[in-house]
């Protein structure tokens, strides 16, 4: 299986604090990897790296053979082609629901199609028209899942992307997002506090600790 997102010897380091030493993970292609770890042990800073909102200090950051991260080479976060869904549901709020999922497949012919099978799969159809304040925290939720998801990235980033979500609409939608990013041959990586979602999600689990990922 080919090597997709190799993240080697990487140092983030806060006002002198440590936060990320010598971190190396690699994920193989369509794969999804969770990484579990207390608070503030560096999981949305490992994220942040990776998609280019934070610069460490040393390491590389290669992504399907292209480097993002190097200490020549810094790509912007926007030319990454990764998806990121963060605890704070970011909606655009002067758009729908199906205007914020549409947002960046504007230009798609078939955006209509792509964006209708996503809200089925993610049991969202019926908010198309609803804007961001009328959404619950779950819905506003599936509907920057669903944004991202859309969009096909290369690699998708989730930072605790069911908080929210009750019990019985979790245990309803994971094998629908299993499957969906499979069909669309996308790989993931999650951070969750969540053993239930590493085990109906995840291919492999690291846990973070000390600046470093242990396989669990």
């Amino acid at each position: 299986m080919k090597e997709f997102l190799k993240v080697k010897n990487i140092d983030l380091s806060f006002d002198s604090k440590e936060i990320l030493k010598g971190l190396n993970l690699i994920i193989d292609e369509g794969n999804f990897v969770a990484i579990t770890g207390a608070s503030g042990s560096g999981k949305t800073s490992l994220l942040r790296v990776i998609c280019g909102l934070e610069s460490p200090s040393q390491g590389e950051i290669i992504l399907d053979n292209s480097i993002l991260f190097s200490r020549e080479i810094s790509v912007p976060t926007e030319k990454r082609n990764i998806g990121l869904v963060i605890q704070e549901k970011v909606l655009f709020p002067h758009l729908s629901a199906i205007q914020n999922i549409e947002f960046g497949i504007s230009s798609k012919k078939d955006k209509q199609n792509l964006s209708g099978e996503i809200m089925e799969r993610l049991n969202i159809t019926q908010l198309a028209e609803m804007y961001p304040h009328e959404l619950s925290g779950g819905e506003s939720q599936r509907v920057a899942l669903a944004r991202s998801i859309v969009m096909r990235p290369k690699l998708l980033m989730l930072d605790e992307p069911f908080t929210g979500l009750d019990k019985k609409l979790k245990l309803k939608i994971y094998p629908e997002i299993k499957s969906i990013l499979r069909a669309s041959k996308i790989t993931a990586l999650m951070v969750t506090h969540d053993l239930n979602e590493v085990k109906a999600l995840a291919d492999k689990c690291f846990n973070l600790e000390s600046g470093k990922l242990t396989e669990l």
